[in-house]
């Protein structure tokens, strides 16, 4: 599976990145939302992992600009962060088609739970 991890702590993607090569993924990473979505329009994932709070170009930035541009895409995101959603936001996501929504720390069953179920289908 090849995965794409945007989040602007480089420490953050090297733990997934050790964690879903060793189950053999191909994994890919970028430090700000405007290179991730570089990234989706340029190539192809299976699943996206994306944090929601980073400087001057946030996920929802991400998600937006991706809704626009490739939306069929949206429904590979998983959100990842350290921001409190609210079920309002939590609606908005799910509404715009996010796959699903984890607060950091997420643990490694939870991240393997979002990935290997794509292995399957």
């Amino acid at each position: 599976m090849k995965i794409l991890h945007i989040e602007d702590v480089p420490e953050i993607s090297e733990v997934f990145a050790d964690i879903l090569m060793t189950k053999n993924h191909c994994f890919e990473s970028a430090t700000d939302g405007k290179k991730g979505l570089d990234m989706v329009l340029k190539n192809n994932y299976d699943l996206i992992l994306l944090d929601m709070c980073m400087p001057n170009y946030s996920g929802i930035d991400f998600l937006l600009d991706l809704n626009d541009k490739k939306s069929s895409e949206i429904k590979k995101v998983v959100i990842v962060s350290a921001l409190e959603l609210d079920e309002y936001q939590i609606k908005f996501l799910k509404e715009l088609g996010v796959r699903s929504t984890h607060q950091k720390p997420i643990s490694v069953q939870g991240l393997l739970a979002q990935v290997e179920p794509e292995i399957t289908t």
